[in-house]
């Protein structure tokens, strides 16, 4: 790998907008790849997404490409940053182009369907052979690309890999912490969304902050559970990448997740919601994935399971309420006893 390591985004949604401007703000070459190439065009002359990040300048260290081949040539570095359901094709299109030493990061938080396999998962069969890592963490795109102090996690077992992403990120306003469980930083990415989808249903009723406290905290629980038992560390749920961005997105509108769930909450139908929002909602997918899987395996899950009542099987907010108000009493901390 040169000395001075050239990084590729692939995705040109607002995160990966945020992340491309993150490392060309730290004077590494960049090049953003986005599937349009009018919009790519667009992007690169006027130097700002008006689409997902408008106001924001690009730092003229991004280059903007739709050519895939041009944008992946010379990379030491590629970061994923695409929606969950075009993830596996996306890395299909691009392995040809792929240099043999390049290592391949996915910020993606959600799960594809095909046997509940994550994003890191779907790199392991399509870039076998390739460094892999997963970026998380509470990050939103917005904030990143105004440099407000940001920290985020870096999780691969490649201790190289990791000193190579923090590299290329870490500046004085964005911290990248590493950890080895790659598996529990992923999950907890795509799980909180599931959770930020009711908070945000809470908030819309006008709940107290007693109700939205217990549900966050209720919701790390059931996420401490569930990965324990798909083979993670649950200590894990406790830093960055799993209660610091269930906090996240938990609670802010520019959660996409959250707005979903506010919409919800406010009487508006699920499509009217996704209509308003107008971007993917990973957290509709990871809901029926996970209901799935934990009934699969009986991992007792009263949030998720509801949750779904509510959107999929037309269940009222009240009787929803009820339910869960008399629902067995658990263990409030199981984190000590794993």
């Amino acid at each position: 790998m040169s000395n001075i390591p050239v990084v590729t985004v692939v995705g040109g949604g607002s995160f990966g907008t945020a992340l491309a401007n993150t490392i060309g703000s730290n004077d590494f070459p960049v090049y953003l790849w986005m599937r349009d190439e009018e919009r790519a065009r667009d992007i690169q002359q006027s130097r700002e997404n008006t689409q997902y990040l408008p106001g924001f300048t690009l730092n003229p260290l991004v280059q903007v490409v739709s050519d895939l081949e041009l944008a992946l040539a010379q990379s030491d570095v590629v970061f994923i940053s695409v929606p969950s359901v075009a993830f596996r094709t996306v890395i299909q299109q691009l392995k040809p182009f792929l240099p043999a030493s390049t290592y391949v990061i996915s910020t993606t938080k959600g799960i594809d369907s095909s046997g509940f396999t994550l994003m890191s998962q779907i790199l392991e069969e399509e870039v076998p052979g390739h460094g892999i890592g997963v970026l998380s963490g509470p990050n939103f795109a917005k904030e990143m690309i105004q440099q407000q102090l940001t920290g985020s996690v870096i999780a691969s077992e490649n201790e190289p890999l990791i000193q190579r992403v923090q590299e290329v990120l870490c500046s004085s306003t964005f911290r990248v912490y590493s950890n080895d469980d790659r598996y529990g930083v992923e999950l907890a990415g795509a799980l909180k969304n599931i959770y930020a989808i009711i908070v945000g249903m809470a908030e819309a009723r006008r709940c107290g902050q007693n109700t939205l406290a217990m549900l966050m905290t209720r919701s790390l629980a059931e996420m401490g559970r569930f990965s324990h038992r798909l083979g993670a560390n649950p200590m894990t749920l406790l830093g960055l990448a799993g209660v610091g961005d269930l906090m996240l997105t938990c609670g802010s509108n520019l959660s996409r997740n959250y707005r979903l769930g506010y919409a919800l909450g406010s009487g508006n139908s699920y499509a009217q919601a996704v209509e308003e929002i107008g971007q993917v909602v990973e957290g509709v997918n990871t809901l029926r994935l996970v209901k799935e899987k934990a009934d699969d395996m009986q991992i007792y899950m009263p949030l998720v399971s509801a949750l779904y009542a509510l959107m999929f099987d037309q269940q009222s907010v009240d009787s929803i309420i009820m339910q869960l108000m008399s629902s067995d009493h658990s263990d409030d901390v199981n984190f000590t006893s794993i």
